[in-house]
């Protein structure tokens, strides 16, 4: 079926931080929604770019050697392998690109890491 989908309404619907949904799929990609509030943990991809856009709010990404601010309307890309750690002082509203095969926590196995991603 081809629906349009409304990204503020599947927002509405999220209430725990850290915690991707799936809104969408296309050429082997995931689209997700997800809130995020705090740190999340250092972490890097082996094998998949993701690209982080905002929403609503803003939250910095630590890279090893410096912080990015991304702002309401801006994304960043993280390509493979390059170490990264998420950061929102107050809760934001993201959308994910990334392979459907991407865990969120990537290379770490730990309490923020979700297998089966619920759809929205």
């Amino acid at each position: 079926m081809i629906n349009k989908i409304n990204i503020k309404k599947k927002a509405e619907n999220i209430s725990e931080h850290w915690s991707p949904k799936i809104i969408g799929e296309l050429n082997n990609q995931h689209v997700k929604l997800a809130k995020i509030k705090g740190e999340f943990i250092w972490h890097k991809h082996d094998n998949e770019d993701e690209l982080f856009y905002v929403i609503d709010g803003s939250f910095e990404m630590h890279l090893r050697d410096r912080i990015i601010e991304i702002h309401k309307g801006e994304m960043i890309i993280i390509p493979k392998g390059i170490e990264h750690k998420p950061v929102a002082h107050s809760e934001a509203t993201i959308m994910l690109f990334e392979p459907n095969t991407t865990v969120n926590t990537g290379n770490q196995i730990n309490d923020f890491t979700k297998f089966d991603l619920d759809i929205v």
